[in-house]
């Protein structure tokens, strides 16, 4: 006699799928089945015409608006971006934190192709002489490839050797860091509201404003990579219409998958997948860090391909994906990479091999003379001796800094590091003449709390939308977060900061913008819905602005009464 009463046959249980649908798991079987050619190129969405009525404003001004959003909005916040970061640039008129490095690296490279020792007083020679100073001639070991440093370096060129010539560049890229993540998030959301607000909340970061006004590096890997995860998105966007155009169209006018298309189709050279490649050699020559990115976008590309066949109707989405998207995949990144960066040593080539030149460029000639690989130019070989050295640097950095911190405190924002930090009295470099007491001057490299925190949030929300409900932009974005965040755990024993988060901030950034866009609702919602999910929405952005505006005097250097600076320090690590 059976006992187990009121339990399903076992061929009847339901499967794990059915039962991960109380949290949200939709199975591929059920995504929607309508115009292949929405499923492959989604349209945009456009606001609805009674937010227009409501605004007042006529039908074919709210034509003209909606035809210029796309570039207008995201032009009107990294006008806001820019305006902030190039405000009082100069200041404070001093060396601060790693300036002390790459801001003469940048002046060294610009000018002898190569770093060089400076004078241990050399940070003031610089101030007090506006940077009218011989460069020395002795080569330098430095531990970074020189990409960034010779971007930074062109604002030197052009601006003078000084704090503002010295951070022109990172405030610059900055900036545009801002337009290209608003487009993106354009193009990810198809929703120009969610794009800008995603560049909004970008720009309110304090961590990348700080960046983006100190001559550092990880900005403008932070650029790079930014400008790759674009490049990758137009081409998925481009490979998807292309094959949307190959397909069939049934007498009702709709697209309709077919299987010779999805398992045939050849995508062409696509060349934005090139210039992925381009701007992740950049980021590699830059910080090495970008090696994590690679790999990791590459993966994301070429799963991004196997989706496109298989919704097109391939029977064998990765076979096709292989044969026809993988070895173009490869070329255009992995040895377009590899190219960039062996150029931007070019200057390092190029000098001397007799021992004037750059630091180890005679090592293969005198130190590393004989071996098995002395058919190789001495120049690659010697470069390949520097790059070990510099691998040994790194995985053996563990010398303590004030200001070190772990990865697992970065998204809360355990440690800061604190820039510049001077106490001025009363009527002195900003400081009130009737404070009565000293004043704190800090520039602290801090994302905007609650947008971080808020992030914290996103995170999970975008892991659950991407398991559960199968959505590729939230992948994309958990990709980029994890590609810039989880490598440093391999390294936790390492000397590491905070301000190395920068490099994956767009990605929270776009995180809490669709976290946002799911608070405010879908467009199918009722009024009531949309109305209380937009007030909430609009509490969090106004909140996030006010976050940001009560911090800035610790992003910019502004000198406070001692009690308001302590007022700011909310966390006892943050001091």
């Amino acid at each position: 006699m059976d006992l187990r009463q009121g339990q399903a046959p076992h061929d009847q249980r339901p499967s794990w799928q059915q039962r991960l649908r109380r949290f949200g798991y939709v199975p591929a079987k059920d995504a929607p089945s309508g115009d292949v050619r929405d499923r492959l190129v989604p349209p945009y969405a456009e606001p609805s015409p009674r937010l227009w009525q409501a605004l007042g404003v006529p039908p074919v001004l709210a034509e003209r608006i909606l035809r210029w959003s796309g570039w207008g909005g995201p032009l009107l916040v990294t006008l806001m971006a820019g305006l902030m970061r190039f405000w009082n640039l100069g200041s404070p008129r001093a060396v601060i934190f790693d300036e002390t490095y790459y801001a003469k690296d940048a002046w060294a490279l610009v000018h002898r192709g190569f770093e060089v020792n400076w004078d241990k007083n050399a940070n003031d020679l610089v101030l007090q002489t506006h940077g009218h100073l011989a460069i020395p001639t002795d080569a330098a070991y430095v531990v970074h490839p020189p990409v960034g440093k010779y971007i930074i370096g062109l604002g030197e060129l052009v601006f003078g050797f000084n704090p503002f010539g010295w951070r022109f560049m990172t405030a610059v890229l900055g900036t545009l860091s801002v337009l290209l993540l608003c487009r993106i998030g354009r193009r990810l959301f198809r929703s120009t509201f969610l794009g800008c607000l995603a560049g909004t909340l970008m720009a309110l970061d304090g961590l990348q404003f700080v960046m983006s006004r100190t001559s550092l590096l990880d900005g403008v890997l932070m650029f790079f990579v930014v400008a790759a995860f674009g490049c990758l998105v137009i081409d998925r966007d481009r490979s998807r219409a292309r094959l949307a155009a190959a397909l069939p169209v049934d007498a009702d006018g709709r697209v309709r998958p077919d299987a010779h298309v999805g398992d045939t189709l050849r995508l062409g050279l696509r060349p934005w997948r090139w210039a992925a490649g381009l701007m992740l050699g950049l980021a590699i020559g830059t910080k090495w860090n970008g090696l994590y990115i690679l790999a990791a976008f590459c993966v994301m590309a070429v799963l991004w391909d196997v989706g496109a066949r298989r919704t097109a109707g391939a029977h064998h989405p990765y076979a096709a994906a292989l044969k026809y998207d993988t070895g173009i995949a490869f070329l255009a990144t992995f040895p377009t990479a590899v190219a960039v960066y062996l150029l931007s040593w070019l200057g390092w080539i190029l000098s001397p091999s007799d021992g004037t030149g750059g630091y180890f460029r005679n090592w293969a000639a005198t130190d590393g003379r004989g071996g098995s690989w002395t058919f190789l130019p001495d120049w690659l070989r010697s470069l390949w001796h520097y790059e070990h050295e510099v691998y040994e640097f790194h995985v053996g950095l563990t010398s303590p800094h004030t200001y070190q911190s772990n990865p697992w405190s970065w998204i809360v924002l355990g440690r800061p590091v604190s820039y510049f930090y001077e106490s001025p009295n009363p009527g002195v470099d900003g400081c009130p003449a009737n404070a009565g007491q000293k004043c704190a001057r800090e520039v602290l490299a801090i994302g905007t709390p609650l947008l971080w925190w808020a992030a914290c949030f996103a995170i999970l929300y975008v892991l659950w939308r991407w398991a559960f409900r199968r959505d590729w932009r939230a992948g994309a974005i958990a990709c980029g977060i994890a590609a810039g965040y989880l490598p440093w755990f391999m390294y936790q024993e390492r000397t590491i900061f905070l301000f190395y988060a920068v490099v994956f901030l767009p990605f929270l950034s776009l995180a809490v913008a669709m976290m946002i866009g799911a608070i405010i609702g879908p467009p199918g919602a009722g009024d009531t819905r949309r109305v209380v999910g937009a007030s909430a929405a609009g509490v969090l952005v106004l909140l996030i602005a006010w976050n940001f505006i009560y911090f800035w005097p610790l992003y910019t250097g502004t000198a406070i009464p001692i009690d308001s600076w302590r007022s700011r320090m909310w966390l006892d690590t943050w001091v």
